[in-house]
């Protein structure tokens, strides 16, 4: 006796709660997206006038910034749309592939940084330090505005949580920004603009990492981070009615969606419906796994069976 069951449990769009979310989400990080656009030009013209490439490095960050907000925007309107046709899951995996490619830009993004940082280390030219420090100064006020704005968002959903790093990020490179145009002000070393520009490109450096780290775990279909295959089969295992777990897996359709799929052997008397609705709910609450995907085949009866004795036989009358 078998029985194959393929739970999904999705989460209508149709919900007020899940709409007034989705909303709330959408217009914070259309307001962070402006703001960090209308600086990110100010920051540029003030760097290209002030001949300072730390102010430059920033506003390159701030790029990179504003496309992972935009491409947060992207998700969530993509995110809507209901799966059908060929597209089972919907497009919940454009925000994956929009993550590896902001992380490889970052990467050569932060590679011209770090050239032009060392090239001016080796000849540094007249910053105007006064201007790095108040433009940067006012950035770190843009960027903890922007925090303050999507502290307010859903973070629990990667997607929002992305964004925040992302800004987060380029708060420290206005600090860097700060320490520069002070030290630049008040000492005249202006090798502390190429100084603070490397910092910056170590930031670009590590949000880089972080994405294409993060997106090739998805899209090599790897264990989500911080759920452990191993862990959760012997959970499973240990359920009442449950014999055996095998052909399990477990992977991110896309960040913050965990799947798993695995086959149960279940007790004879046990009711293979009832194990597998116990199974879900371990996987739900203690795991955030939703959608699981389990066949369950009762245990095959066990039968008296003789096995093969090799050993040699034993002369007339005597016993066996």
């Amino acid at each position: 006796m078998a029985a194959h069951d393929h739970s999904h449990h999705d989460h209508a769009h149709g919900d007020p709660l899940q709409s007034h979310v989705t909303t709330t989400n959408r217009t914070r990080l259309w307001i962070t997206l402006v703001l960090i656009l209308g600086f990110m030009v100010v920051e540029i013209v003030v760097g290209v006038l002030a001949d300072s490439v730390a102010l430059l490095a920033d506003a390159g960050h701030m790029v990179i910034d504003a496309a992972a907000i935009a491409l947060s925007l992207v998700a969530l309107e993509y995110s809507t749309r209901p799966a059908g046709g060929r597209w089972t899951f919907g497009f919940r995996r454009v925000e994956i592939l929009a993550a590896q490619i902001n992380g490889f830009t970052l990467f050569v993004l932060a590679g011209g940084v770090i050239v032009e940082s060392v090239r001016r280390l080796a000849a540094p030219g007249e910053v105007e330090g006064g201007w790095v420090l108040a433009v940067a100064a006012i950035g770190a006020v843009v960027n903890l505005l922007a925090l303050w704005i999507l502290s307010g968002a859903d973070r629990r959903s990667l997607n929002i949580e992305g964004s925040f790093q992302h800004v987060l990020m380029d708060l420290f490179g206005s600090v860097a920004a700060i320490i520069a145009g002070a030290v630049i002000l008040w000492t005249g070393f202006n090798r502390a603009d190429a100084i603070a520009a490397l910092a910056v490109a170590v930031l670009m450096l590590r949000s880089a990492w972080g994405l294409v780290g993060a997106s090739s775990r998805v899209l090599m279909q790897a264990a989500p981070s911080g759920i452990d295959p191993d862990e959760v089969g012997r959970d499973m295992a240990c359920l009442s009615g449950v014999v055996q777990v095998h052909d399990l897996h477990i992977w991110e359709v896309t960040s913050g969606f965990p799947t798993l799929s695995a086959h149960l052997v279940v007790a004879r008397t046990a009711d293979a419906q009832s194990v597998r609705r116990v199974v879900e709910t371990r996987l739900r609450e203690r795991y955030g796994i939703e959608h699981s995907t389990l066949q369950t085949d009762h245990e095959a009866p066990r039968l008296h069976t003789v096995a093969r004795d090799d050993r040699p036989p034993k002369p007339d009358g005597q016993e066996v």
